[in-house]
């Protein structure tokens, strides 16, 4: 999913005429009035009703009580939005957060949702690394940029009001289709060709007796490295993206993704302008919800509106309550209410931001639960 900021504040043209206009000020009143005049002319503010791109969706104010009488508000006054930040849990919230978190979640590290296991070390080895470990953050002086972290949903704590400018934002994840056109107009090669190697599923492996051998993830043991896995071949060797051209692509490393919005003439999502899409007129504190379609949290609530991996034992047995048991294709279930697909479920969605080696992702995939008793 990519995005393209709106042309118009800031633009060449905005900025001559205000040249312009501080140099006529000089000169007698006549001129001054006659500018003035001439500005409201030729809108010396754009109107962003004029501008639209296909397949791609205005986050901004609108303004207008009924739908077909909805307008965006223009940039003579303030139309970026503003809602708050963090976690999504409030005081609505308080009878789901205290079953949360008393919730027996996947794994012994019950805060993260990741098992941790020894995998063969000896004694020696698992001290060495306790003691040279990373730092406990929330004790002690706080580094730039830091903050507290909600248990249930890793959002900030407290959470605060912030405000993004308006933006287009692509109406659906980039597709297998899509995707190839950059490769074979650019002929990039992804991170995971480059390396050799991508992870896969456990239960998804096309040959079950290489899982014996396979070497996977220390800290998610059901996802293993497979050598030559990658987009066009996303269960590895034998495995192919054809007839899944309209799914999202994956093995897709944030670079990747860069250099594709790059290609298109887009950029990837802030994180908060992501968060501004995804709660779609629900910014609180009064309207916030959890999901999209509220805060109910079962299975039947979620099936029509997100892929999840739904009621069955990760990872081997997927009950596909929302008719896909992996990725599906885009525009498979029921948009957000600014007509968004896919903000929740299916795959992980890369945004800006972020470090190096910690990068940030969105809106959970079909290998998330809804509950939030596994999540990777």
């Amino acid at each position: 999913r990519i995005w393209t900021m709106m042309r118009y504040r800031g633009s060449s043209t905005s900025r001559r005429r205000g040249v312009c206009t501080s140099v006529w000020s000089l000169c007698v009143l006549a001129v001054v009035v006659l500018s003035k005049v001439d500005e409201e002319e030729e809108h010396a503010h754009p109107d962003p009703n004029d501008e639209n791109h296909p397949g791609m969706i205005y986050i901004g104010r609108l303004e207008g009580e009924k739908d077909e009488d909805r307008r965006r508000v223009g940039f003579d006054l303030d139309n970026g939005i503003k809602y708050i930040f963090g976690t999504g849990f409030d005081e609505t919230h308080k009878d789901i957060e205290e079953k949360d978190l008393h919730h027996e979640h996947y794994g012994p590290d019950v805060v993260r949702d990741v098992p941790d296991r020894a995998h063969g070390k000896t004694r020696e080895q698992i001290l060495h690394e306790t003691r040279r470990g990373k730092l406990d953050l929330s004790k002690g002086p706080k580094p730039f940029g830091w903050f507290e972290e909600h248990e249930l949903d890793g959002g900030a704590v407290p959470p605060r009001v912030v405000r993004v400018d308006p933006f287009f934002l692509d109406e659906s994840p980039v597709t297998n289709k899509e995707f190839g056109k950059f490769v074979r107009a650019t002929y990039h090669e992804t991170e995971a060709e480059t390396f050799g190697w991508s992870f896969v599923l456990s239960s998804f492996l096309p040959n079950a007796e290489s899982l014996e051998e396979a070497e996977v993830d220390p800290e998610a043991e059901d996802w293993v490295a497979v050598d030559k896995a990658y987009w066009r071949a996303p269960e590895g060797p034998g495995t192919s993206y054809k007839y899944r051209e309209s799914h999202p692509v994956v093995h897709v490393s944030h670079r990747d993704a860069a250099e594709y919005c790059k290609w298109v003439g887009k950029r990837l999502p802030g994180e908060r302008e992501w968060e501004a899409a995804a709660r779609a007129g629900h910014y609180g504190p009064k309207n916030r919800t959890l999901y999209v379609w509220g805060d109910d949290q079962t299975t039947e609530a979620a099936k029509d509106y997100a892929n999840l991996w739904g009621e069955g034992d990760f990872p081997w047995s997927n009950k596909a309550e929302d008719g896909w048991q992996a990725t599906s294709p885009v525009r498979s279930y029921k948009p957000n209410k600014f007509g968004l697909y896919d903000m929740t479920g299916n795959v992980w969605e890369w945004v800006r931001g972020g470090k190096h080696k910690s990068r940030i992702v969105r809106g959970g995939s079909y290998v998330d639960s809804l509950d939030g008793s596994f999540n990777h």
